[in-house]
């Protein structure tokens, strides 16, 4: 593996690629109150006069921060970008629309690379065109680091760190429980979504590779055959959840990237590692009625999105890419998870993670600006692998560690002998 971009080789440290998107100018705002003093940040997008009117937003901070224009339909610019900086934490989406080049630009220059996808399509395609490359450069390419799929890919890895320390054994039946949570949708996440069913409408081969719980496995042949492993499309109960649980609406993406995190480390968390996810609906006598309600809502409304009439219909209602929630309800919104798993050697681990703001907006910013800063400042601590990757398997401990620091909770303990543990 040849040695990614040092401080040394590069101008910049950090450049945020779409700073003028809503997102995009929540992730410069949390870094231009995060970062540490001497860290070089860069803005880039199309417009250096929209870049400069973020800059201006952001306050003395970011006063000197560089602009870079760059616009992903020019390869030139994005391979000009990709050689000036260190890490790239990217906004700009749907990524399999305008995401592709950019990573091929960093894989190439031997640069880092994060960003907020959930779109199986996508990364499946960046792990197979550009695995090899990245790998080969140093570039850690690395998919998901917002809501999708923070939390699921390191309470997954720190649940394994602590069955490990415990003497515990491997996992085996691990399932992440949201608890509660208050957020909008997604603009970006609409958009992301409603091209991922366009295309799967168009060639039903692509529909096989997102049904596959294995889509994101870096070699499909290897993992073993636990029976159906498909995600959760009706209500039942459930003794971890300590009630009805009901279908979760990313669980297709991030289901997938942490079996992705599993194959990438040989299979550490176990080779019979069973996971999904679900949203806990409680345990009253209403439960199963609003378990059933939200499941029917999610069917709706994913039906609604592959006609064309109902799609115009909610295209008047749902958020545009670009669009968010004002400042209250980002602050007021938050997000609680459990993942429980149970082990080879018959204990029983959760770990809880929790933050406030919107999943989708204000904790996602944290989560994108804390991925890129410690891709940018923790390289002594990082796994020793490059390639495509995932959160666990890019930046594991060393992220948990700042989101921590951040605001954001990350515990695990052994709850069958009622003791914590320390990962």
């Amino acid at each position: 593996m040849s040695v990614a971009a040092t401080s040394e080789d590069r101008e910049l440290d950090v450049v945020v690629f779409g700073a003028t998107g809503f997102v995009g100018r929540l992730v410069a705002r949390y870094l231009a109150g995060a970062a540490p003093a001497g860290v070089r940040i860069g803005l880039a997008g199309r417009s250096t006069q929209r870049l400069e009117d973020v800059r201006n937003e952001l306050g003395p901070s970011a006063a000197d921060w560089a602009l870079v224009p760059a616009d992903s339909s020019d390869a030139a610019s994005l391979a000009a970008l990709a050689t000036r900086t260190r890490v790239i934490a990217t906004t700009v989406g749907p990524y399999r629309a305008y995401g592709l080049p950019l990573v091929e630009a960093c894989a190439d220059a031997g640069t880092d690379y994060a960003d907020l996808t959930g779109e199986v399509l996508f990364m499946r395609e960046t792990s197979e065109r550009h695995h090899d490359r990245a790998r080969s450069s140093g570039s850690r390419i690395v998919h998901a680091c917002g809501f999708d799929s923070i939390p699921s890919d390191l309470g997954v890895l720190l649940l394994h760190l602590a069955a490990q320390a415990d003497g515990s054994g491997d996992l085996e039946e691990t399932t992440l429980v949201v608890t509660a949570a208050k957020g909008g949708f997604s603009g970006g996440t609409i958009a992301s979504l409603n091209g991922q069913l366009e295309e799967v409408k168009g060639d039903p081969a692509l529909g096989r590779i997102v049904a596959d719980p294995y889509a994101l496995s870096p070699d499909r042949g290897a993992e073993p055959n636990l029976g159906p492993e498909r995600d959760l499309r009706s209500v039942e109960r459930s003794d971890d959840a300590g009630g009805w649980i009901a279908p979760f609406v990313m669980a297709q993406t991030n289901t997938r990237v942490v079996r992705r995190s599993n194959a990438l480390q040989d299979f550490a968390y176990g080779r019979r590692f069973r996971y999904r996810e679900v949203t806990g609906v409680g345990s009253g006598p209403a439960a199963p009625v609003k378990g059933a309600a939200l499941t029917g809502g999610l069917g709706a409304l994913q039906a609604g999105l592959n006609f064309g009439p109902t799609r115009s219909l909610l295209d008047r209602f749902l958020p545009d890419p670009g669009e968010g929630p004002s400042e209250d309800k980002q602050r007021g919104g938050f997000f609680r998870i459990e993942v429980h798993a149970h082990t080879s050697g018959g204990a029983h681990f959760r770990a809880r993670v929790k933050a406030q703001g919107d999943p989708g907006y204000l904790a996602t910013s944290v989560m994108l600006g804390e991925s890129a800063l410690c891709l940018a400042l923790d390289g002594d601590r990082l796994p020793a692998r490059a390639g495509v990757l995932t959160p666990a398997t890019g930046m594991g401990t060393a992220l948990v560690e700042r989101l921590r620091a951040a605001g954001h909770t990350y515990e695990v303990e052994r709850i069958d002998a009622a003791r914590a543990v320390g990962a």
